[in-house]
C-alpha cells in the first residue's frame, strides 16, 4: 500500500511482462476483443474477453509459447482469465494497468 492507500502492485512483474513484443501486442487486441478476434461460441468478448485459442492462432505461436505469454500477463494481473465450458477467455484488467501506470508515473 501507498501513502494514499492505492493498492500497490509488482511494478517488476509488469515490467518484464511489458518487456515483450508479443505480449504488448495481446494488450493490444484485447482493447477491442469484437473488432481483433473472430465470433465465439461460449464467451462473450467484452464480459469474458478472447479466447486463449484464438490468441495463440492470431499470435502465430505454438499452443505452449502462447500459454505462457498469457500467463506471465495473468501473473502480472495486467489480464484476467475466466474460464468458461472448457475454454479459457482472457480481457484487459483495466484497474491494474493504471495503477501500473500510476506507480511508473511516480518513478
Amino acid at each position: 500500500m501507498s501513502v494514499t492507500g492505492d493498492v500497490r502492485i509488482d511494478l517488476e512483474a509488469v515490467l518484464k511482462a511489458l518487456a515483450s513484443e508479443r505480449r504488448l501486442q495481446i494488450l493490444e487486441w484485447l482493447k477491442d476483443p469484437v473488432a481483433n478476434f473472430p465470433a465465439q461460441e461460449h464467451g462473450d468478448p467484452i464480459e469474458h474477453g478472447a479466447c486463449n485459442q484464438f490468441i495463440v492462432e492470431k499470435l502465430g505461436v505454438s499452443q505452449p509459447a502462447g500459454s505462457r505469454h498469457l500467463k506471465v500477463l495473468v501473473d502480472a494481473d495486467l489480464i484476467i482469465a475466466t474460464r468458461r465450458k472448457g475454454w479459457v477467455y482472457y480481457r484487459r484488467n483495466e484497474a491494474s494497468i493504471a495503477t501500473a501506470v500510476r506507480q511508473i508515473s511516480e518513478i
